[in-house]
């Protein structure tokens, strides 16, 4: 029986899909109205470091990643060296390495390779779980419009938090860094109903992440590195316990 997930042929091509493209561009929105809300609390951090708001959008347009740009910031704001800043950011955005392994997988073999490096500019945890909770290969073009509705949205929201500096009440500035999360939980909620195994996964990953804050010696490694070592540490229990089945994911009859 024909696998139901997978959307393309193997050896299918990649081509523009208008509508491919704009339900990414529709799925980006609410992803890109999270990031403007964060980035702009960001974005009053980067002014305290003495980012000017063109700075502070190269910053966010090149570099999107919201723990990783804090870090830089705090240290740039410590006067650090370049080499510090390198490592922490190195460091804190790690994770996106095993993202980019898991995300290699659901290529179609016959993905060019500057498809692969374009999405790899930004993968970040919310386009992430967007892409790959697609059924089938997958489909840059999809990544592509959300990714033109994310980026600048980070990038402004950045430049125009850093322009507003003080101006807004600490409590509306707090309330603004939630929106990040709680869109987090519309892209995972979703697949967790649908697949009793997966919220299970997704419960022990809360669980461990609380623990690892309080467990000697694991709570003083970075946020970035605790991230990695749970994502692997559950990714490999599930697939050793939970093992997808030969040929789930083949076009075979």
């Amino acid at each position: 029986m024909k696998d139901k997930r997978l959307v393309n042929p193997p050896n299918s091509n990649v081509t523009f899909s208008k509508q491919v493209f704009l339900e990414g561009i529709r799925d980006g929105i609410p992803i890109g109205l999270g990031y403007f809300a964060v980035a702009f609390s960001l974005g009053i951090t980067a002014r305290n470091a003495g980012l000017t708001p063109f700075q502070g959008f190269l910053a966010s347009i090149s570099n999107n990643a919201s723990a990783g740009q804090y870090a830089a910031f705090v240290l740039i704001a410590a006067k650090a060296s370049y080499l510090e800043i390198a490592i922490v950011t190195l460091v804190t955005n790690a994770r996106y390495l095993l993202m980019s392994c898991a995300l290699s997988q659901r290529f179609s073999p016959a993905t060019p390779l500057f498809h692969r490096l374009f999405l790899g500019y930004d993968i970040t945890d919310e386009l992430f779980g967007l892409t790959i909770s697609r059924p089938g290969f997958v489909e840059p073009f999809h990544t592509y419009g959300a990714v033109l509705v994310a980026a600048p949205g980070w990038a402004v929201g950045t430049a125009l938090g850093i322009s507003a500096g003080n101006l807004l009440p600490a409590s509306l500035v707090s309330a603004l860094s939630v929106a990040l999360y709680g869109m987090f939980l519309a892209v995972i909620i979703p697949p967790a109903r649908k697949d009793r195994l997966i919220a299970a996964l997704v419960s022990i990953s809360f669980l461990a992440s609380y623990l690892s804050d309080k467990l000697p010696l694991f709570d003083r490694l970075p946020n970035g590195m605790q991230t990695i070592f749970l994502t692997v540490g559950i990714s490999l229990l599930a697939a050793w316990f939970f093992p997808v089945k030969k040929g789930a994911n083949t076009n075979n009859e």
